[in-house]
């Protein structure tokens, strides 16, 4: 074997460099994701209330459903190269390196006995920005009047769209681990 050979654990190496500079690069996206969230919807609000058209706050169900539903892929993703490290790469380089563990961190960041509260929290917080403004435009949207028919079907199939990702936000929270 040449000296410029690649060894298996330099593979293994660049292999976790490359799944945590995408892990990197996800957790960046997603968290853009709720402040994007919250300027759509501080956009709809405002121009719904300028213009005393309660109708465009059916705008809110849609937006809020595409960029959770893209949250939520992300932190599956960024949750998904977590085990993958720790399930598959961390115990075969400790094999490798002759060690009884790799990559300390990605288990002992886990153990925090407040990780529970702070997922139980954001869980809470992805239900607000995702589907509690959603479904108070629905709300207030009903609650004016004066609906068309054609709206007011719209509007139902909205809100069983974020009732489902609340469904979906919660599965994917629980049990919080």
């Amino acid at each position: 074997m040449a000296e410029q050979d690649v060894t298996a654990g330099q593979l293994m190496l660049a292999e976790y460099q490359s799944v945590k500079d995408e892990q990197k690069a996800r957790i960046g996206f997603r968290d853009n994701l709720l402040y994007v969230t919250l300027a759509v919807v501080a956009a709809v609000i405002a121009a719904a209330a300028q213009a005393r058209q309660p109708e465009m706050l059916l705008a809110l169900p849609p937006v809020c459903v595409v960029l959770g539903w893209t949250y939520l892929v992300n932190d599956e993703k960024i949750s998904a190269i977590g085990r993958y490290v720790r399930g598959e790469l961390a115990p075969r380089l400790a094999v490798l390196a002759g060690q009884t563990e790799a990559f300390g961190w990605e288990h002992f960041h886990r153990t925090d006995h407040r990780r529970y509260s702070r997922k139980a929290a954001q869980c809470a917080v992805d239900l607000l920005a995702f589907c509690v403004v959603p479904l108070s435009g629905l709300i207030v949207y009903w609650a004016a009047g004066d609906l068309s028919a054609g709206l007011l079907a719209l509007s139902a199939v909205e809100a069983a769209a974020v009732v489902a990702l609340g469904v979906v936000v919660v599965r994917y929270a629980v049990p919080f681990g």
